[in-house]
């Protein structure tokens, strides 16, 4: 199992098989999933799946976020080859209600900003967010990427932000 970031407050690690249920009782939470793409459970079991195949192959993935204090299973982050640019990695986050509010998503982001730096030879990360999320857009903002011109994926209108490495 490899661990991609760790400090007195947070783990990022892959996730283990035994964990698939942990990964998918995250999407069960209404509040949690409202800026989410629509996606069916069947869609977040293959996720998981596809998950563990990507850890075999070292590519870019999904991956556990934990509670460095009590071991408690905080949420999920991700980083992938963005879809409208190959150039560009696009990171993101979920975490439970629990851990709102308490500076963990933006030490996911800046901890995921740079793993990619570091471990591909993209030169800019990219995050899209809905529009109405206001807290990932500060985070965003918070740790450094600039806001571009909105994108649109499915009909959808969504906020662009990129960071470039330095």
């Amino acid at each position: 199992m490899q661990t991609l970031y760790q400090s007195p407050k947070i783990v990022i690690r892959e996730f283990l098989t035994q964990e698939k249920q942990t990964f998918l009782d995250l999407f069960k939470d209404d509040k949690v999933t409202q800026y989410l793409p629509e996606t069916s459970p069947e869609r977040y079991v293959e996720m998981f799946n596809e998950m563990l195949e990507n850890y075999k192959k070292k590519n870019l993935s999904r991956w556990a976020i934990f509670d460095s204090t009590d071991q408690n299973f905080i949420g999920m982050c991700v980083a992938r080859i963005f879809a409208h640019n190959t150039n560009q990695i696009e990171i993101g986050y979920v975490l439970s209600r629990a851990y709102w509010g308490k500076g963990i998503a933006t030490e996911v982001c800046k901890a995921l900003t740079e793993y990619c730096f570091a471990n591909t030879d993209t030169n800019e990360v990219v995050a899209i967010t809905d529009l109405n999320n206001t807290g990932s857009r500060n985070v965003l903002q918070k740790v450094g990427f600039k806001q571009l011109d909105n994108l649109i994926r499915d009909k959808e209108e969504l906020a662009y932000f990129k960071i470039e490495r330095s």
